[in-house]
């Protein structure tokens, strides 16, 4: 498969957010002198998860997110501490931590020899560009959109829109999205018109209408995909 434009997506494909997530969380519940158990964590998770999925759709906008989130969470485990004080804390935290994916950045350098490399994100502008910077990635990439930035979210036609008209010589045909949410970056690149690939590391099985050109399980399959040798 012949490709020029690479586009991917951030966390959980490129960046270990869950590792990252997890740490943040802990230090700061342990800040706010708060037992941080895994009762709460699974809530946390699970609603946290919500909220994003329902501003991927359009439901809610982005701020709903960071101004939910923790107030929840104490509310449903009668927690008193203040989730916006929690918020700021934690988006630090997380901005701090910058947990790679296994072969994460050997795949993005040699990549980057061959390829237009593009990021693709949901999130804070802020937080993604410092942990894309401190992970080492930053710079083998020509641009990064962030959802923040444009106004748009993944998988929103406007968003990839956006991007195509900024990546200089883009041609549909010659770019694949490769990302680990089917709800967000295969549903969107077929919207787009590009082709997709799934990076599924733990094998989960494909229960949506969303079905992507490919599939891998590790990075490295990008490799024998794309015929660099």
């Amino acid at each position: 498969m012949k490709k020029k434009f690479l586009l991917f997506d951030v966390d959980h494909t490129l960046l270990d957010f869950s590792t990252s997530e997890i740490k943040s969380l802990k230090n700061c519940f342990n800040a706010f002198g708060i037992s941080f158990t895994e009762e709460i964590l699974s809530w946390y998770l699970s609603h946290n998860q919500k909220l994003w999925t329902s501003y991927e759709n359009g439901s809610i906008p982005r701020d709903a997110i960071f101004e939910n989130r923790f107030a929840a969470t104490f509310a449903q485990f009668s927690i008193h501490a203040d989730g916006t004080l929690m918020e700021k804390a934690y988006r630090q935290a997380l901005s701090e931590s910058s947990d790679l994916m296994e072969n994460a950045l050997d795949v993005i350098i040699r990549l980057s020899q061959s390829h237009k490399l593009y990021i693709v994100t949901n999130g804070l502008a802020s937080t993604q560009e410092r942990r894309l910077t401190d992970s080492g990635l930053a710079p083998y990439f020509q641009d990064i959109f962030v959802s923040e930035t444009l106004g748009f979210q993944k998988p929103m036609l406007e968003y990839f829109n956006y991007c195509f008209e900024r990546i200089p010589n883009f041609q549909k045909k010659e770019a694949l999205i490769i990302g680990d949410s089917l709800s967000s970056d295969i549903q969107g690149g077929i919207r787009a018109g590009i082709d997709t690939c799934w990076f599924n590391p733990k094998g989960l099985p494909n229960e949506t209408e969303f079905q992507p050109t490919y599939e891998i399980h590790t990075l490295m399959e990008l490799f024998p995909l794309l015929e660099i040798n």
